[in-house]
């Protein structure tokens, strides 16, 4: 899914929209890494077609691991405003929820979904969106923080 990609201005800073399902798990750890990563560089947006009650807490618990706090994310619902106002849009898993607009640069994600999984399988899901999403600030010339904290578990 692409077309004619919309570029931020000069002076603008992209924005970015992770979606999946029930916004609880990839699209949450997205966000999460995205905002450690680049700071204020980039404008970090979430949201799910079906949205869960709470952010999934292994993968709260393996981005606090990383040094990475998500526990106070909330999964918010999929709007077409939300995808409008995007400059990148990635999916994990959403199907044909996601509504499409000319401009906008769609991503699909191939990742498996950490909903009812333990934090030991949540962690190599955690490090591939890790390893995506400085992929991401790269493509967009976004600097990325040289480095986050090592995983903190014993």
């Amino acid at each position: 899914m692409s077309g004619a990609v919309r570029e931020p201005g000069a002076g603008e800073r992209p924005s970015v929209l992770f979606v999946c399902v029930h916004n609880a798990g990839r699209s949450q750890m997205a966000a999460g890494w995205l905002h450690a990563l680049a700071g204020d560089g980039v404008e970090v947006r979430s949201a799910g077609s079906v949205p869960a009650d709470r952010v999934n807490p292994a993968a709260v618990e393996a981005m606090a691991e990383r040094g990475v706090d998500i526990a106070g994310a909330r999964p918010r619902v999929l709007t077409a405003d939300a995808v409008e106002a995007s400059d990148v849009v990635v999916t994990m898993g959403c199907g044909d929820a996601c509504p499409v607009f000319p401009g906008t640069r769609y991503l699909d994600w191939g990742l498996e979904d950490p909903a009812g999984l333990g934090v030991a399988a949540v962690r190599p899901i955690r490090d591939e969106i890790e390893r995506r999403v400085r992929g991401l600030l790269a493509d967009l010339g976004v600097p990325a923080a040289p480095r986050v904290p090592a995983d903190t578990r014993d």
